[in-house]
Formats: structure tokens, sequence, C-alpha cells
């Protein structure tokens, strides 16, 4: 049996948000999963925004360079913060109803 290594998608993965990374294995109550929740759908959209837009130039006298790639990233966090703080697209009640289901004891 032949085994065949796959190159990594990415140099290495994206740092997480401070709130996901605290989030810990102490149980949530329904405020602070829906906080993490939230949290998880901004990075998601974020990445998603990242994506969609890493085959796209910016040629001309103002587009280009490292600082455009450093600004694009914080613009891509920004509108993802926007979306889910007015909704999202509901990512943030699927995870948050999973965080709740998970923590419940067993009867």
């Amino acid at each position: 049996m032949t085994t065949t290594m796959l190159p990594p998608m990415v140099a290495s993965p994206p740092a997480l948000p401070a709130s996901l990374a605290s989030a810990g294995t102490a149980p949530l109550g329904p405020g602070r999963a829906r906080e993490v929740a939230e949290a998880f759908e901004s990075f998601f959209l974020a990445q998603v925004l990242g994506q969609m837009s890493s085959g796209l130039e910016t040629d001309g006298p103002f587009g280009g360079g490292a600082s455009e790639k450093t600004w694009r990233a914080m613009l891509f966090d920004t509108y993802a913060q926007s979306v889910t703080a007015r909704g999202g697209i509901g990512i943030a009640d699927v995870v948050q109803a999973e965080i709740l289901r998970l923590q419940e004891v067993p009867r």
C-alpha cells in the first residue's frame, strides 16, 4: 500500500481570535456561548472573504504591495465583524446551539 503525502494548504494556520482561544473547557453559559459563536462566525467570514479575493490583482499607482495585503486583511476582518453584528449569515446560531448541546449533562 502506497501512502501519498499531500502538501500543506497553508504555510501556517491563522491565529484564532482571543475570544475563541480563551474559551477553554469550562462550561459556557448562553451569553458566553453566543460571544464565542459570533467570534467564530466573524473569523470564518473573514477567511472566506480573504480566499475570495486572493486571486485579485491591484495594479496602478495606488495598488499592490505588502501594505495592501495587510490592510486588506484588516478590511475583511472589519467587514466580517460588521456582518456578524447585524445578524450574520446564520453560522453563529448553529454554533451556539451546538456548544450548548454538547455541554448538556447526560441523564
